[in-house]
């Protein structure tokens, strides 16, 4: 799952279909995976700032909004509807995945340099605050959409900045589930370290696989996330069927 948020997003679909397929209420599930999300963009951060691929105090003006959009979008989480849910990402899923296939990509990596940034991109970004906070799946690509149509940010600077923003507001909203009891610690810690792990590999490497193949791989999930979404396949089916096997 790390590997999957970090270059590109949707690896939350995954783990909370996953948690519910285990029994857990989708409010835990929601608080529960907020500690891999923390973990898992702390690692990328650190190595993307060790790559010179972050602008820090860029990164900081976009996550202030971020922030008290996350923590408004917790407190209100206290029952997330799912015809809501699917139909916010479906949205955001439509709009990358139209970019991924007709947009054309910045040529030029402007990582590591300041970006410019107008008043209207701080509404936007406590906008998808908001969405962290109270539902967080997809907030990856919602920032993507933001970053690469809206900023003309090349696909890996848009990761690096992805991945700060999502870092910076997580704790947040993670301190108002664990505030309401909504965090699964026994699932949470030994999830979050295999995302810091995945987080690190991916981030690790970006820069050797280049934007062409991070796109493609950003495809291939949006994809995936898109045919659950219209029914096509089950996530949730997938990974019960699984653990069911495993407990035989």
């Amino acid at each position: 799952m790390g590997i999957i948020n970090t270059l590109g997003g949707g690896g939350s679909v995954i783990t909370m279909s996953l948690f519910m397929a285990m029994g857990m209420p989708i409010g835990i599930a929601n608080g529960t995976n907020r500690i891999a999300v923390l973990m898992q963009n702390l690692s990328a951060t650190v190595a993307f700032l060790r790559k010179g691929m972050l602008h820090v105090r860029s990164g900081l003006l976009l996550s202030l909004p971020a922030i008290f959009g996350n923590i408004f979008g917790a407190m209100v989480a206290t029952e997330v509807s799912d015809s809501v849910f699917k139909i916010c990402l479906s949205v955001v899923l439509a709009i990358i995945l139209v970019y991924l296939l007709l947009g054309k990509d910045n040529e030029h990596v402007t990582g590591g340099h300041g970006l410019r940034i107008k008043w209207w991109h701080y509404l936007v970004f406590f906008i998808i605050g908001f969405y962290g906070g109270y539902i967080y799946i997809g907030i990856g690509y919602l920032i993507l959409a933001i970053t690469l149509w809206a900023m003309r940010m090349d696909i890996m600077t848009a990761n690096a900045i992805k991945n700060f923003v999502i870092f910076v507001a997580t704790p947040f909203s993670l301190a108002v589930f664990i505030i309401n009891g909504q965090i699964d610690y026994l699932f949470g810690i030994p999830h979050g370290v295999g995302n810091i792990i995945g987080s690190y590999l991916a981030s690790h490497y970006a820069t050797h696989l280049g934007k062409g193949m991070i796109k493609g791989f950003t495809l291939v999930i949006v994809l995936i996330c898109f045919a659950d979404l219209l029914g096509f396949i089950s996530l949730h089916d997938i990974f019960a069927q699984l653990m069911t096997r495993v407990c035989e």
